[in-house]
């Protein structure tokens, strides 16, 4: 099992504990299955950073601190410098690299995504949903989005704005790493 998965389970286990929530209620809060909740919380399943947002939103906490089990304290800025963003790797398709981790009641979720290398004939991602909207840009290499069934291709620099709870997923092209700021509002 995934070390970090199992201390965010953990994390999951305690805040809800602390809460006096049941397994039940926060499975209905974030709508997903008693039985996904569980196995969330056991740590023995990818969680998912769509999955985790929706956690603290409902309940009033910061990604952070179920990301790292640090409370974020900055109210007037935070300074992520280059390469030192906590590294989160929610799913096996992409690596997340958390910008703004320190900053108090936060409006988006900005990261770094990589999306490695895969063949061309390889299919994208399945489709992933999650509250609210989202901003890419793509910042190395090219790939292909697919929105709700719809495929976009992004080159370096090109931007897509859209609504995260539409199915999504991305895949890099030419055989080559793709790397992209994700807003997520």
């Amino acid at each position: 099992m995934n070390i970090e998965i199992k201390q965010i389970a953990e994390r999951l286990n305690g805040l809800r504990d602390a809460l006096e929530l049941s397994e039940a209620e926060c499975a209905s809060a974030c709508n997903i299955s008693i039985d996904q909740y569980k196995a969330y919380e056991r740590g023995e399943t990818d969680i998912p950073v769509s999955f985790l947002y929706r956690f603290a939103s409902v309940y009033g906490l910061e990604l952070t601190t179920l990301l790292t089990g640090d409370t974020p304290r900055m109210h007037g800025y935070s300074l992520t410098r280059k390469g030192t963003g906590t590294l989160v790797e929610r799913r096996k398709e992409y690596k997340y690299q958390a910008l703004n981790e320190s900053f108090i009641n936060k409006k988006a979720q900005p990261f770094i995504v990589s999306v490695p290398a895969n063949p061309d004939d390889e299919k994208t991602t399945p489709g992933y949903r999650h509250d609210g909207q989202e901003f890419n840009l793509l910042l190395e290499g090219r790939m292909l989005v697919v929105i709700n069934g719809k495929e976009l291709v992004l080159e370096e620099g090109d931007s897509l704005w859209f609504d995260s709870g539409l199915p999504h997923g991305m895949k890099a092209l030419d055989g080559k790493e793709a790397k992209f700021l994700a807003m997520i509002f």
